[in-house]
């Protein structure tokens, strides 16, 4: 079993944001490259591999500008290699690969690929493995939902990944919704709000007495945004909290194309998506949101419980906030009410769980001291580390395995009778020597 050692988590926003700032990229790297110099032992630094692996706003940065995208891996590629390490490379996975990886580190660190351990491992394979679990993933550009639906039979072949591992076959659906992860979600969300306004939005997402500016010009760089695109006469926008949870969840169901399903199910925006079932990891984005809202305890709230919380939270001023998180940094604060309405929403009419199958969602950070998310999954996969066939353990046939069972049955019963017999020996045992 694979452990987590160490994680260092890199300041700042991701590396796509540093496309006009090439320069900065080798101290943006700098802290943890120099941390795993410490940890990882000196003799094993040129043996220890080193993968890069960027995600969907490094998708985004490569639709609207390829060389940038590009540049940006070549620049990473250059500062890493500088480091001591067995570097193999920096790439783009795709959406499909980030689901997919997110869905094997859970099942991975869960021990959901491997039979349960039976008595003395003896019993012999070939029975049914355990259940999966379905992966639910949130970053900031991007979201993924991957899981073993019930119906093997897929109605979307692009949505289908088979996967043998352990000796099992496992035919899992997949989908990365590109722009809905939360930052750009909300991106979306303000470019909608603000076309018919002068400016100034009443925004039931943010508390009230909050303010924030924005220009506009920056609003409309997102390829996520673009479809909300207009002309208007006024270069920067103004937003202004009102703090209403039912307003803000009307507002992102907007977001949501739900009039159009060229399949039996879909998800939004014409997507096919097979009815959940099964148990649910939700982490990264998912995890950080609840867990800042202390809706992730063992006690299993309902979606109705949840929308009670989110719908106080929301309510409450800004300046209270500002005092009682004081520690937060501010611009995370201000949009913690817009992301767990957002969470709320997604989970509920975006990928339709219901108050019953609600309850098979476990929000997780961390597994076996591991964090959950698609890196584990990433570095399993380039190493090989998750086989395709079961390894080998000294196989017994099924005649072997009940012969050893009642063996080992008539030894505890014979040392039960000879124990029974020493202590209650008959009495001429002992007569009395003369």
């Amino acid at each position: 079993m694979v452990s987590q050692v160490e994680e260092c988590k890199v300041q700042g926003p991701g590396i796509a944001n540093h496309a006009q700032k090439l320069s900065e990229i080798d101290v943006y790297l700098a802290a943890c490259m120099e941390r795993a110099k410490v940890v990882i032992p000196a003799p094993q630094h040129t043996e220890t591999p080193v993968y890069l692996g960027a995600t969907a706003g490094m998708r985004l940065l490569r639709m609207k500008n390829g060389y940038l995208a590009s540049k940006i891996l070549a620049v990473v590629t250059s500062s890493i290699s500088n480091y001591p390490f067995d570097f193999q490379g920096a790439r783009i996975i795709t959406g499909q690969e980030e689901g997919a990886y997110g869905w094997i580190t859970t099942n991975y660190l869960l021990g959901r690929f491997t039979q349960k351990s039976s008595w003395f491992n003896l019993k012999p394979t070939g029975g049914e493995p355990q259940e999966t679990y379905g992966a639910l993933d949130l970053g900031g550009a991007s979201t993924q939902i991957t899981f073993v639906p019930k119906d093997k039979t897929m109605e979307s072949p692009d949505n289908t990944l088979h996967f043998r591992l352990y000796g099992r076959d496992y035919s899992v659906y997949t989908h990365s919704f590109l722009c809905y992860g939360k930052d750009q979600a909300l991106l979306q969300k303000l470019a909608k709000d603000v076309r018919n306004t002068d400016g100034t939005i009443s925004d039931p997402c943010f508390h009230p007495g909050y303010q924030r500016k924005m220009v506009l010009a920056d609003l409309y760089e997102s390829p996520c945004t673009r479809k909300f695109e207009t002309f208007l006469q006024f270069d920067e926008i103004i937003i202004q909290g009102t703090g209403n949870y039912q307003q803000c969840q009307q507002s992102i169901l907007q977001l949501f194309n739900t009039s159009y399903c060229p399949y039996s199910h879909c998800a939004f925006d014409g997507i096919f998506l097979p009815p959940v079932q099964g148990d649910f990891g939700a982490f990264s984005a998912f995890y950080y949101v609840m867990e800042f809202l202390n809706l992730t305890s063992n006690e299993h709230l309902s979606p109705k419980k949840m929308t009670d919380m989110m719908e106080e939270f929301c309510s409450q001023p800004w300046e209270k906030l500002q005092v009682y998180f004081s520690d937060v940094n501010e611009n995370y604060l201000s949009e913690y009410c817009f992301s767990g309405t957002y969470i709320l929403t997604l989970l509920l009419n975006g990928y339709h769980f219901t108050a019953e199958t609600w309850k098979n969602i476990h929000f997780m950070g961390k597994v076996r001291s591991t964090s959950v998310g698609w890196t584990l999954g990433y570095m399993l996969n380039l190493t090989n580390m998750i086989p395709a066939e079961e390894p080998p353990s000294a196989p017994l046939s099924h005649s072997t395995y009940v012969f050893l069972m009642v063996f080992f049955s008539l030894i505890l019963v014979i040392v039960v009778l000879v124990g029974i017999f020493a202590f209650h020996k008959p009495s001429f045992f002992w007569k009395d020597v003369v």
